[in-house]
């Protein structure tokens, strides 16, 4: 079973494992890593409030163990939209969490919050991403040539 929940104090070995996980890097805005206390205050100063804090990082749950996080950022309440982001543990890959996550997000995003359209950026090279949101039936509006040094990115969106 896959369930969602707010950011606990006791997250942060998770998160400071994740955010320094330098595999990721090429597929996020991370460049660089992140201390215990840097992780500690963001944790902290998170309301849980995507209104108040323009986003919203939430931990996934399978079957009761931290799995990874997935984010709802860059919130634009003006134009109903928001930014997606993930990650989920290697142990965890290959098996429908991300999947399941994304689902529970998009629940959340267009039953909830009432946005009208999810987009995520991703790597060009990123199969496994890539796979995802087209099973999830996102749109690939955009191939972005040289946006990141690695490869060329892909602009994904969903409309509710």
């Amino acid at each position: 079973m896959l369930t969602l929940r707010k950011l606990e104090p006791t997250d942060l070995p998770y998160l400071y494992q994740w955010e320094n996980d330098a595999n990721a890097w090429p597929s996020s805005d991370n460049h660089n890593p992140l201390s215990q206390h840097d992780l500690r205050e963001y944790i902290a100063s998170s309301t849980g409030d995507i209104y108040k804090d323009g986003q919203l990082r939430l931990i996934i749950l399978s079957d009761g163990v931290v799995a990874g996080c997935i984010d709802l950022f860059d919130l634009d309440i003006r134009n109903s939209k928001a930014a997606i982001g993930m990650y989920v543990a290697p142990e965890f890959r290959h098996q429908g969490v991300g999947s399941a996550a994304l689902k529970e997000l998009e629940k959340y995003a267009f039953g909830f919050l009432h946005l009208r359209m999810l987009y995520a950026f991703t790597a060009a090279k990123n199969e496994d991403i890539t796979h995802l949101f087209e099973s999830a039936r996102y749109q690939l509006s955009a191939r972005l040539t040289a946006w990141i040094i690695e490869s060329d990115a892909f602009l994904w969106q969903k409309l509710a």
